[in-house]
């Protein structure tokens, strides 16, 4: 397991050169039958966006239907500093339901214009910083992929359902609760900010407390 970041850098080198768009999509989601065609459509009508995601609808794999919660639409930052799936968990009656830019996007369903990952990426290529094993890694792209001048957007058109890793686990573990927090340290010296002292609480109180 070379972590989230490889895993997909490894899967990009792949791609044709003729490649037009490229879709991140992790494979506890589930598209609605017109997602793909919606999300280029989206695409097409403004060369500015470089990425956009869905509104993501929770999904209860062990019961095999949706949840009827909102899992993510679009990715915000809190006053404080911390990153949360904005609508995580509220009951979906309709809201966020106007297209809009926003600041990151949910790696579980990320649909990017290629000429905009290219354009964006480290050395070597890669589109995720290979630094990040796991969480974050998708924020730093959509950061990335925003001083360069592209767009990020929220297409609530777009429907997905998201299983969050298959509905099997109802707590993060510690050792997934510090991986989360050291991604939020690397966030932060990647893209320096004085959310650096939020960052870094926070991966205390998980070391030293197991908060």
């Amino acid at each position: 397991n070379v972590g989230y970041a490889r895993a997909n850098n490894q899967g990009y080198r792949h791609q044709a050169e003729d490649t037009e768009f490229v879709l991140f999509l992790n494979p506890d989601v589930l598209l609605a039958p017109d997602a793909l065609q919606r999300a280029a459509s989206s695409m097409r009508r403004d060369a500015r966006v470089g990425a956009l995601t869905g509104r993501l609808l929770g999904h209860d794999f062990r019961a095999a239907k949706a949840t009827g919660l909102l899992d993510s639409t679009g990715v915000f930052r809190q006053r404080y500093g911390r990153w949360i799936d904005r609508g995580q968990g509220e009951k979906d009656r309709g809201q966020y339901n106007r297209a809009e830019d926003i600041p990151a996007a949910c790696g579980a369903l990320l649909f990017c214009r290629r000429t905009a990952l290219d354009r964006s990426a480290l050395a070597g290529g890669a589109v995720f910083d290979p630094d990040f094993f796991l969480y974050k890694e998708d924020i730093e792209l959509c950061l990335r992929l925003r001083e360069k001048g592209w767009l990020v957007r929220y297409e609530p058109q777009l429907i997905a359902w998201h299983g969050r890793g298959w509905g099997q686990r109802q707590e993060m573990s510690r050792a997934l609760r510090l991986a989360a927090a050291e991604s939020e340290l690397i966030l932060y010296r990647k893209h320096p900010s004085p959310f650096l002292l939020w960052a870094l609480l926070k991966y205390l109180a998980v070391r030293l407390l197991n908060a």
